[in-house]
C-alpha cells in the first residue's frame, strides 16, 4: 500500500526543460546545481557534458558541438548552474527573444497557375541579349507555361493563349506569336502525365504485393 502511495506521476513532477534527455538526466543536473564546492561542481558539469555527447552522437558533425552541449546544460539548470564554462554563456533573455518575422512575398500574380518561378524566368529572359540563347529560353518558358496551364485548367489550350499571356507578363518584350512558333502538342503533355501517374501507381501496387502477410 505504501509503495502505491509513494508513486510519482509526471503531472506532479517538475517540468523538463529539454525532455529529450529524460527525467534521470534532469536529476543529474539538479544535483550538480546543489553542489556547494565549486571545484566539485565543475568536475560534475564536465562529466555531464561527456555523457550528453554520448547520448547525441549525431551532433558531433555539427559545428560548435561542445558549445551547443554547454548551452543545453545551462538551459536544463534554468541558468542556475554556476560553473566555469569554456564558452560564453548565453543569457536566458537572449534565448527567450522572439525571432524577427519572415518576409513572405506579397505579390498576387494575375495568372497564379503559372507560379512565381515563371515570372522570374521571364524577367531573366528579358534581360538577355537577343539571339539563339534567348530564343531557346523563351520557347522553353512558353512550353512550361503550357504544361502548367494544362495541369490546373483544362485538357486543351491554344498556343495563341500561351503566347498572349507570355507577352502580357513580359510587358510586350516577348512575342512568340509573331515568330510563328509552335509549342508541344497538348496531347503529349497529357500523355506524359498519364504515363508518370501509371508508373507511380504501378510501383505502389508492386510494393503492396511484396509485403508479407501474417
Amino acid at each position: 500500500m505504501n509503495v502505491v502511495e509513494n508513486l510519482e506521476y509526471n503531472t506532479e513532477r517538475p517540468k523538463l526543460h529539454i525532455p529529450e534527455y529524460g527525467r534521470h538526466f534532469q536529476k543529474m543536473v539538479d544535483q550538480a546545481v546543489a553542489i556547494e564546492d565549486r571545484d566539485e561542481r565543475n568536475k560534475v558539469a564536465k562529466a555531464i557534458i561527456s555523457v550528453m555527447g554520448n547520448l547525441q552522437p549525431h551532433l558531433r558533425d555539427v559545428p560548435d558541438f561542445q558549445h551547443k552541449l554547454w548551452d543545453q546544460l545551462f538551459i536544463m539548470s534554468d541558468f542556475q548552474l554556476d560553473v566555469d564554462s569554456p564558452f560564453p554563456i548565453t543569457s536566458k533573455e537572449v534565448l527567450q527573444q522572439r525571432p524577427e518575422p519572415l518576409g513572405y512575398p506579397q505579390n498576387h500574380p494575375k495568372y497564379r497557375f503559372y507560379g512565381n518561378n515563371i515570372k522570374r524566368m521571364i524577367d531573366v529572359a528579358v534581360n538577355w541579349e537577343k539571339g539563339d540563347m534567348r530564343s531557346g529560353l523563351e520557347y522553353a518558358i512558353a512550353n512550361h507555361m503550357k504544361k502548367c496551364y494544362l495541369t490546373w485548367n483544362k485538357d486543351t489550350v491554344e498556343d495563341n493563349v500561351i503566347f498572349g499571356h507570355l507577352k502580357e507578363m513580359s510587358n510586350g518584350e516577348i512575342d512568340l506569336a509573331s515568330d510563328g512558333e509552335n509549342l508541344t502538342e497538348s496531347g503529349q503533355f497529357l500523355k506524359n502525365r498519364q504515363a508518370k501517374s501509371n508508373r507511380s501507381g504501378g510501383k505502389k501496387n508492386q510494393q503492396r504485393s511484396r509485403k508479407k502477410r501474417y
